[in-house]
């Protein structure tokens, strides 16, 4: 009886501790990989929220813009949120830009955060490198996410060692007034890692909905081929763009129509998008390149960044 009754309090222990080590991460501290409208409203978000936040880019002028930026946005927020005390949204400014650092060394900021999220230039060659390198440096239990919007999860994570510890992390632009994060869960994502990246994603104020490593996750994947639809009805003469975004506007009750869209985004984004789709799947009728698309791109005619796309802006 003693025999059987230690069998099952080392049972007992063993599965605690089993237990133990598989309990989700309490993300606190984060490196933000990208200094752009993306690396910096992330940031901003995750400071705004307790958490100690270090920016990171190639140059201090980088960083002291996306800090200026950062600054701008905090105190449209806190003159929207603290409308009857102004004092109360000084100090919410001052407390957040006092949780945020930048740095221009990746390297030498990851060794002790809880997740370090990648907002970079969207080119796998240049995504695996800078995990490559920072998976040497980072804590065993650091998660590694991407914001990436169009390439595979998978095939960024797989340059590093710590696969069941990546995930796919997408936010919206502007991140601090977009509510939606995609938390993408690989094959080699672990649970531990996928509840750690909701919790934390709730945590930033933000509403997370999970997908499967799919090109484009929910959103693009709905949206890009809409958008590309559209341009193919015009295309072959069916409809002009005004009458085809009054449609979708007054019809479907879009905020703006697949054509307006296509111009906020930049048609050079779209593009890129769809290029890498076509060729991972170049027999699919959604994925395929849109003439009129590819000559407004080589006519540098991006959209509303350039002044023209589909439509002209002053």
């Amino acid at each position: 009886m003693a025999f059987v009754t230690r069998q099952f309090v080392r049972s007992v222990s063993s599965s605690s501790t089993a237990s133990a080590s598989a309990k989700k991460i309490i993300i606190k501290h984060v490196t933000v990989i990208g200094g752009g409208l993306m690396g910096a409203g992330i940031a901003q978000v995750a400071a705004a929220t307790g958490h100690t936040v270090v920016l990171v880019d190639q140059t201090e002028d980088i960083l002291a813009k996306s800090r200026k930026g950062i600054e701008e946005s905090l105190r449209k927020v806190a003159k929207k949120k603290f409308a009857e005390t102004p004092k109360a949204g000084d100090e919410f400014v001052e407390k957040t830009l006092n949780s945020l650092s930048t740095s221009t060394d990746a390297a030498s900021v990851v060794h002790s955060v809880d997740l370090v999220v990648e907002a970079i230039v969207e080119n796998l060659k240049v995504k695996n490198e800078l995990f490559k390198r920072l998976d040497k440096f980072a804590s065993e239990h650091t998660i590694f996410a991407s914001n990436t919007s169009s390439l595979h999860i998978t095939d960024i994570a797989n340059a590093t060692t710590r696969q069941d510890r990546f995930a796919g992390l997408h936010f919206f632009n502007p991140v601090p007034m977009m509510k939606l994060v995609e938390v993408i869960k690989t094959p080699m994502t672990s649970q531990k890692t996928f509840e750690s990246l909701i919790d934390f994603s709730k945590a930033l104020g933000k509403h997370p909905v999970s997908c499967k490593d799919t090109p484009g996750f929910i959103v693009n994947r709905l949206l890009v081929p809409y958008c590309m639809e559209a341009i193919r009805l015009h295309e072959r003469g069916d409809a002009s763009k005004e009458d085809i975004d009054t449609a979708m506007k007054l019809g479907a009750g879009y905020p703006m129509g697949p054509f307006e869209l296509l111009d906020y985004v930049g048609l050079d984004t779209v593009k890129f998008i769809m290029d890498g789709w076509h060729e991972m799947d170049a027999k699919n009728p959604l994925f395929q390149p849109s003439p009129s698309l590819n000559k407004l791109v080589a006519e540098n005619k991006f959209g509303r960044k350039t002044g023209e796309g589909y439509y002209k802006y002053q």
